[in-house]
Parts: structure tokens; C-alpha cells; sequence
């Protein structure tokens, strides 16, 4: 190995250190940050609790104060228990703006792979991308 090789290696080495110790702060600083954030949103449910009981109590839908208002809010999701019964719902009914659409990575890349002659489907874009990974010695 020559002088310069040994130099690169070196620096390179130095480097991989240098990441290493950082990732490990960024790591360190977030699992505090998590432990911290997880007592403020437990403190903040038990003040949306008390809030939630006086407006339900008043019957009030929303509570000025002089630091902001308060509003009781009715928020609604929908989820399908029976996918094969609401796609032939959506099917029968031609409606097709009652879904989202969105590729299942994970089974597409298996697609995909099991039909590489025959390229991507109509409509389909692949993005890639090459990122670094770098690992604690073993």
C-alpha cells in the first residue's frame, strides 16, 4: 500500500468515526427528546380530557377564555372492515373516487421482480436512489 493509499484509508477512517459519533449523539438527543415529548403529551390529554368534560358538562361547542378559545370538535374516519365487499361495492357502483391510490411497495417490488422482461406496468414510475449506510464494527 502506498503513502498516499494509507493517507486516504486513514482520513477515511477518521471519517467513519467522525459519522459514527455523531449518529450516536443525533441518537442519544432523540431518545431523550422522545421520553420528554411523551410526558408533555401526556400532560397536554389530561388537560384535553378536562376541557372535553366542561364543554360536555355547559354543552358548549366552544369556550373563549383570554388566552384562546376552546372548540369540541367531532372529527370522522372511515375504514373499510371488508375490503373484498367494498371493492365490489365501489366496482358495482362505478366509483372509483371512493379509493386512494397508492402502490403496496413492498408487494409491487415482488411483482416486479417475478416480471423483470416485461418492465413496468402503464402509469408507473420507479425512483432510485443510492444512499450511504454506515455500521458500528462487529
Amino acid at each position: 500500500m502506498s503513502e498516499v493509499e494509507e493517507i486516504v484509508d486513514a482520513k477515511l477512517d477518521e471519517l467513519v468515526k467522525v459519522y459514527l459519533t455523531i449518529r450516536n449523539e443525533r441518537e442519544r438527543i432523540e431518545a431523550e427528546w422522545a421520553v420528554k415529548d411523551k410526558e408533555l403529551k401526556g400532560e397536554l390529554d389530561v388537560l384535553a380530557q378536562t376541557f372535553m368534560t366542561h364543554c360536555n358538562e355547559s354543552n358548549a361547542k366552544s369556550i373563549r377564555t383570554d388566552y384562546g378559545t376552546v372548540m369540541r370538535k367531532l372529527s370522522e374516519r372511515y375504514t373499510v372492515s371488508d375490503g373484498t365487499a367494498f371493492r365490489k361495492f365501489v366496482m358495482d357502483n362505478e366509483m372509483p373516487e371512493l379509493l386512494e391510490a397508492r402502490i403496496a411497495q413492498a408487494n409491487f417490488k415482488e411483482f416486479i421482480a417475478e416480471r423483470k422482461a416485461d418492465g413496468l406496468p402503464p402509469g408507473v414510475n420507479v425512483m432510485r436512489e443510492f444512499t450511504i449506510v454506515v455500521r458500528k464494527p462487529s
